[in-house]
């Protein structure tokens, strides 16, 4: 498996590539470094992310997970840089719950490229992220995107 690090706004972040496809985004800093053409692209893309630009994350994807889960990272996908849609919004879609969604995304390998920092609660209620900083991380990702918009905190 390919490793690269990056330095970021919310810390060190790991990107990892297997069989020409990206496995897991994580926080913390690999000691087995390798530049893949693959990982450049994305290191460059998420450099224009936290630049506040809006790179178009066009990149082969396989995230471990279960069918469930992955049908719901794919919902997740589609939700458009500056915008953020509710539990209940993604339940409603796949005809699920909205439990089930919060428990998916916190199994998601890859956020920021799997967007589940657009995924919020009722009322604009930030209520959950499992990436180091939690919410307050999730924050900063959202309001990179929507610089103006004020989420209330929930814990």
């Amino acid at each position: 498996m390919a490793q690269l690090s990056i330095h970021s706004p919310i810390g060190d972040l790991t990107i990892s590539e297997e069989n020409d496809k990206l496995v897991s985004l994580d926080w913390g800093w690999s000691p087995f470094q390798k530049k893949t053409p693959l990982l450049m692209e994305a290191k460059k893309l998420l450099d224009y992310y936290f630049d506040g630009d809006n790179p178009k994350f066009d990149l082969p994807l396989n995230p471990q997970g279960t069918p469930y889960q992955k049908k719901v990272w794919q919902e997740i996908s589609i939700i458009p840089y500056g915008k953020f849609l509710t539990y209940s919004n993604i339940s409603e879609k796949i005809d699920s719950h909205p439990r089930s969604i919060d428990m998916a995304c916190g199994k998601n390998p890859l956020p920021i490229l799997i967007p589940c920092h657009r995924v919020i609660g009722k009322k604009e209620q930030l209520t959950g992220f499992s990436a180091v900083g939690g919410i307050e991380t999730k924050k900063f990702l959202l309001q990179l995107e929507v610089p103006n918009v004020y989420f209330n905190i929930f814990n």
